[in-house]
């Protein structure tokens, strides 16, 4: 999974960047960063932990994110989105002041999360306009050699449905799409059709604090969370055993390292199965309502190529009987076909021969 991080200057991207990606990148008060930054965030799982303790001496590869930080953009400056980053991922995180700093001024004034939010939305929507109205020139060009039945297909989609919705500031993510359409329109990288998480960047005090979301819209496509990016940034830098209390005191169950990629997940509809070998356990990403197939070829082209079946059972009865034969003596190891649909927390072993 992909993530690019987005928002005005001074909202504190890089602060949560840090915190989520364990990096040290320089931030300020006074001078916004020009510099994209890229960092990979492990996925901490609990049970991928139990896995572990069960297996102590096998090498575990937790799921990891990978997190790109994009400079601020200032309108009043000039200053662009770096569309050729966003366009690649597979979300966006924005990140939205929501805190008070008389000593660090707000780029378009005082402090104001619904304006951000739709500022951002409408750079999103413009970018996108631009995108498909050079399409649509091109096919508009392309029609003196003739259309093929895709490329009509293509442009009725474009000038009867996105078109519009761009021209009237519609995210596209409010957009109801049938799958052939969604498919046609993936190679676009359109950002304001693509999963978003608002990070709402509040003041410490509000960090645990449901309300601080309160009454911001959560559109299709759309998740919200409060973060206080420079509490998370100094709580990243301490020593694992040390942070359980510094969260405590903040009211915070865990931290945004877990909080944003699990929202992250969820957004994009993402869940973990684990595979344990004789030298490694590892926690594999796939999308949820993928086939036993599908998963084997997240593992090993060479594995979706040979399949067999697959042999499943749920982390915590592999836990709880100590091995996998133990489990097929138990009757917890079920064997599944190719079009079978892995569930989040399984444990496969696929069968395969090449």
């Amino acid at each position: 999974m992909q993530l690019g991080i987005l928002g005005l200057p001074k909202a504190g991207k890089t602060a949560l960047f840090n915190a989520l990606t364990a990096s040290r990148q320089a931030t300020g008060k006074f001078r916004a960063s020009k510099t994209t930054n890229v960092g990979v965030a492990v996925v901490r799982d609990r049970r991928l932990e139990g896995l572990s303790d069960l297996y102590q001496l096998r090498r575990v590869v937790p799921a990891q994110v990978r997190f790109v930080d994009v400079p601020g953009i200032d309108r009043g400056r000039g200053e662009t989105l770096d569309l050729a980053e966003l366009r690649l991922m597979d979300g966006l995180v924005h990140v939205v002041r929501a805190f008070e700093d008389p000593e660090l001024l707000h780029p378009s004034g005082g402090v104001d999360p619904r304006r951000d939010i739709a500022a951002i939305g409408l750079e999103l929507i413009l970018a996108d306009y631009e995108v498909v109205e050079r399409r649509l020139e091109r096919l508009a060009q392309a029609r003196k050699r003739g259309l093929t039945d895709l490329e009509k297909r293509e442009r009725a989609l474009l000038s009867d449905r996105i078109l519009p919705a761009l021209e009237a500031e519609t995210s596209l993510r409010r957009l109801d799409l049938e799958a052939e359409d969604e498919k046609r329109l993936r190679g676009y990288g359109l950002l304001s059709r693509k999963p978003m998480l608002v990070v709402l960047n509040v003041d410490e005090d509000a960090a645990g604090d449901p309300a601080a979301v309160a009454g911001i819209d959560a559109p299709p496509g759309t998740r919200i969370l409060a973060v206080s990016a420079s509490l998370e940034e100094e709580i990243s830098r301490l020593a694992p055993a040390d942070q359980g209390d510094f969260l405590a005191e903040a009211g915070l169950g865990q931290p945004s390292a877990v909080r944003v990629v699990r929202a992250g997940y969820e957004l994009l509809g993402l869940i973990s199965f684990f595979t344990v070998g004789d030298d490694e356990i590892r926690a594999w990403t796939i999308r949820r309502g993928s086939t036993a197939l599908k998963a084997a070829g997240t593992v090993h082209s060479d594995i979706e190529r040979g399949f067999i079946r697959a042999e499943v059972t749920e982390w915590h009865e592999l836990i709880d009987a100590g091995s996998l034969p133990a489990c097929r003596e138990r009757g917890t190891l079920r064997l599944e076909g190719k079009g079978y649909q892995v569930q989040d927390g399984e444990v496969v072993h696929f069968r395969f021969n090449v």
